[in-house]
Protein backbone atom coordinates (compact mmCIF):
# COMPACT_ATOMS: atom_id res chain seq x y z
CA UNK A 1 0.00 0.00 0.00
CA UNK A 2 1.28 3.45 -0.84
CA UNK A 3 0.05 6.74 0.56
CA UNK A 4 1.13 10.14 -0.71
CA UNK A 5 0.63 13.45 1.08
CA UNK A 6 1.75 16.52 -0.83
CA UNK A 7 2.26 20.03 0.51
CA UNK A 8 2.35 21.32 4.04
CA UNK A 9 -1.36 21.43 4.74
CA UNK A 10 -1.98 17.71 5.07
CA UNK A 11 1.15 17.19 7.13
CA UNK A 12 0.07 19.94 9.50
CA UNK A 13 -3.24 18.14 9.87
CA UNK A 14 -1.34 14.92 10.63
CA UNK A 15 0.66 16.75 13.29
CA UNK A 16 -2.51 18.13 14.86
CA UNK A 17 -4.00 14.62 14.93
CA UNK A 18 -0.91 13.22 16.57
CA UNK A 19 -0.86 15.78 19.39
CA UNK A 20 -2.98 14.52 22.30
CA UNK A 21 -6.33 16.14 22.98
CA UNK A 22 -6.97 18.03 26.21
CA UNK A 23 -8.41 14.88 27.77
CA UNK A 24 -5.43 12.77 26.70
CA UNK A 25 -3.03 15.40 28.02
CA UNK A 26 -4.81 15.37 31.36
CA UNK A 27 -4.66 11.57 31.44
CA UNK A 28 -0.91 11.65 30.82
CA UNK A 29 -0.53 14.12 33.68
CA UNK A 30 -2.45 11.78 36.00
CA UNK A 31 -0.35 8.80 34.89
CA UNK A 32 2.84 10.74 35.60
CA UNK A 33 1.67 11.77 39.04
CA UNK A 34 0.86 8.13 39.82
CA UNK A 35 4.23 6.94 38.56
CA UNK A 36 2.74 4.97 35.64
CA UNK A 37 4.89 6.79 33.09
CA UNK A 38 8.52 7.79 33.39
CA UNK A 39 9.44 11.39 32.66
CA UNK A 40 11.71 12.11 29.69
CA UNK A 41 14.69 14.48 29.93
CA UNK A 42 13.76 18.15 30.27
CA UNK A 43 13.93 20.15 27.05
CA UNK A 44 15.61 23.53 27.11
CA UNK A 45 12.53 25.58 26.29
CA UNK A 46 14.35 26.80 23.17
CA UNK A 47 12.93 25.48 19.91
CA UNK A 48 15.12 24.90 16.88
CA UNK A 49 14.51 24.64 13.15
CA UNK A 50 15.48 21.71 10.93
CA UNK A 51 15.28 21.50 7.16
CA UNK A 52 16.13 18.49 4.99
CA UNK A 53 16.19 18.25 1.20
CA UNK A 54 15.30 14.55 1.31
CA UNK A 55 14.80 11.94 4.02
CA UNK A 56 14.51 8.21 3.30
CA UNK A 57 13.45 6.28 6.36
CA UNK A 58 12.57 2.68 7.22
CA UNK A 59 10.48 1.56 10.19
CA UNK A 60 8.50 4.80 10.61
CA UNK A 61 6.17 5.60 13.52
CA UNK A 62 4.53 8.74 14.87
CA UNK A 63 2.69 9.28 18.15
CA UNK A 64 1.67 12.09 20.49
CA UNK A 65 3.58 12.85 23.68
CA UNK A 66 4.48 15.60 26.13
CA UNK A 67 7.89 17.21 26.53
CA UNK A 68 8.74 18.96 29.79
CA UNK A 69 10.67 22.20 29.70
CA UNK A 70 13.19 23.17 32.34
CA UNK A 71 10.94 24.62 35.02
CA UNK A 72 8.16 22.05 34.65
CA UNK A 73 5.98 23.37 31.81
CA UNK A 74 4.62 20.60 29.54
CA UNK A 75 4.41 21.10 25.78
CA UNK A 76 2.52 18.74 23.42
CA UNK A 77 4.57 17.26 20.58
CA UNK A 78 4.30 14.76 17.76
CA UNK A 79 7.18 12.28 17.94
CA UNK A 80 8.40 11.07 14.54
CA UNK A 81 10.51 7.93 14.88
CA UNK A 82 12.59 5.91 12.39
CA UNK A 83 14.50 2.66 12.83
CA UNK A 84 16.94 4.02 10.26
CA UNK A 85 17.08 7.14 8.12
CA UNK A 86 19.29 8.71 5.49
CA UNK A 87 19.14 12.48 5.05
CA UNK A 88 20.37 14.73 2.26
CA UNK A 89 20.93 18.44 2.78
CA UNK A 90 20.43 18.64 6.54
CA UNK A 91 20.32 22.06 8.20
CA UNK A 92 19.70 22.75 11.89
CA UNK A 93 19.58 26.20 13.47
CA UNK A 94 18.78 27.78 16.80
CA UNK A 95 18.64 31.47 17.73
CA UNK A 96 19.61 32.31 21.32
CA UNK A 97 18.79 35.76 22.73
CA UNK A 98 21.73 37.05 24.80
CA UNK A 99 21.05 39.93 27.22
CA UNK A 100 22.89 43.17 26.34
CA UNK A 101 24.28 41.57 23.18
CA UNK A 102 21.36 40.52 21.02
CA UNK A 103 20.58 37.34 19.12
CA UNK A 104 23.24 34.71 18.51
CA UNK A 105 22.64 31.99 15.90
CA UNK A 106 24.10 28.49 15.84
CA UNK A 107 23.72 26.84 12.43
CA UNK A 108 24.77 23.32 11.50
CA UNK A 109 24.74 21.68 8.09
CA UNK A 110 25.68 18.18 6.86
CA UNK A 111 25.01 15.68 4.10
CA UNK A 112 25.43 18.13 1.25
CA UNK A 113 28.03 16.10 -0.65
CA UNK A 114 28.04 12.56 -2.01
CA UNK A 115 27.58 11.07 1.48
CA UNK A 116 24.33 11.40 3.39
CA UNK A 117 23.64 11.85 7.07
CA UNK A 118 22.80 8.46 8.61
CA UNK A 119 20.79 7.84 11.78
CA UNK A 120 19.63 4.78 13.72
CA UNK A 121 16.68 4.78 16.14
CA UNK A 122 15.97 8.43 15.38
CA UNK A 123 13.31 10.30 17.42
CA UNK A 124 12.24 13.87 16.61
CA UNK A 125 9.93 15.75 18.99
CA UNK A 126 8.22 18.40 16.86
CA UNK A 127 5.20 20.67 16.79
CA UNK A 128 5.35 21.85 13.17
CA UNK A 129 6.20 19.93 10.00
CA UNK A 130 5.81 20.79 6.32
CA UNK A 131 6.92 18.37 3.60
CA UNK A 132 5.92 16.26 0.62
CA UNK A 133 5.63 12.72 1.96
CA UNK A 134 5.23 9.22 0.54
CA UNK A 135 4.46 6.26 2.83
CA UNK A 136 4.47 2.58 1.97
CA UNK A 137 2.72 -0.03 4.08
CA UNK A 138 1.03 2.59 6.24
CA UNK A 139 -1.25 1.93 9.24
CA UNK A 140 -3.17 4.93 10.58
CA UNK A 141 -4.92 4.72 13.93
CA UNK A 142 -2.79 2.00 15.53
CA UNK A 143 -2.40 2.16 19.32
CA UNK A 144 0.93 3.72 20.27
CA UNK A 145 1.77 0.76 22.50
CA UNK A 146 1.25 -1.66 19.61
CA UNK A 147 3.67 -0.03 17.15
CA UNK A 148 5.72 -2.81 15.50
CA UNK A 149 7.14 -1.18 12.36
CA UNK A 150 8.95 1.72 14.00
CA UNK A 151 11.32 1.67 16.98
CA UNK A 152 8.40 1.91 19.43
CA UNK A 153 7.78 4.49 22.12
CA UNK A 154 11.04 6.03 23.28
CA UNK A 155 12.08 5.09 26.81
CA UNK A 156 10.90 7.79 29.19
CA UNK A 157 8.46 9.41 26.75
CA UNK A 158 5.23 10.72 28.24
CA UNK A 159 2.87 8.91 25.88
CA UNK A 160 -0.13 6.74 26.68
CA UNK A 161 0.24 3.23 25.20
CA UNK A 162 -3.38 3.23 23.95
CA UNK A 163 -3.24 6.67 22.31
CA UNK A 164 -3.49 7.32 18.56
CA UNK A 165 -0.45 6.59 16.40
CA UNK A 166 0.52 5.74 12.84
CA UNK A 167 3.29 3.64 11.31
CA UNK A 168 4.70 2.65 7.93
CA UNK A 169 7.26 0.29 6.45
CA UNK A 170 9.04 3.18 4.71
CA UNK A 171 8.68 6.95 4.49
CA UNK A 172 10.19 9.37 1.98
CA UNK A 173 9.99 13.09 2.74
CA UNK A 174 11.24 15.93 0.55
CA UNK A 175 11.38 19.66 1.15
CA UNK A 176 11.18 19.13 4.90
CA UNK A 177 10.80 22.15 7.19
CA UNK A 178 10.12 21.49 10.86
CA UNK A 179 10.22 23.18 14.23
CA UNK A 180 11.35 20.83 16.99
CA UNK A 181 11.97 20.67 20.72
CA UNK A 182 14.33 17.68 20.86
CA UNK A 183 16.10 15.03 18.77
CA UNK A 184 17.45 11.71 20.02
CA UNK A 185 19.23 8.92 18.16
CA UNK A 186 21.08 5.71 18.87
CA UNK A 187 23.70 6.76 16.34
CA UNK A 188 23.87 9.95 14.25
CA UNK A 189 26.57 10.08 11.56
CA UNK A 190 27.02 13.61 10.18
CA UNK A 191 29.00 13.50 6.92
CA UNK A 192 30.48 16.81 5.84
CA UNK A 193 29.58 18.53 9.10
CA UNK A 194 29.84 22.33 9.16
CA UNK A 195 28.91 24.52 12.13
CA UNK A 196 28.82 28.31 12.35
CA UNK A 197 28.08 30.76 15.16
CA UNK A 198 27.06 34.26 14.12
CA UNK A 199 25.49 37.40 15.53
CA UNK A 200 21.88 38.04 14.57
CA UNK A 201 19.29 35.66 13.13
CA UNK A 202 20.71 33.14 10.65
CA UNK A 203 18.16 30.31 10.40
CA UNK A 204 17.59 27.38 8.06
CA UNK A 205 14.26 28.87 6.92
Amino acid sequence: MESVARGGTRWKRFAVVMVPSVAATAAIGVALSQGALAASFNVSGQQFKVSVDRLDGTGFAQYGALDTQHGGKNVPVAVSAFKSAKLKGLCQSVVIPVPLFGDVSLKLSAGNGAKRVEAKNLFIDLDQLDADATFRGIDIGVAAGDINKGPGIKDGDKALPGSFAQQADTATLTGVKQTAWATSAGTFKLSGLSMKVSKGKNECF
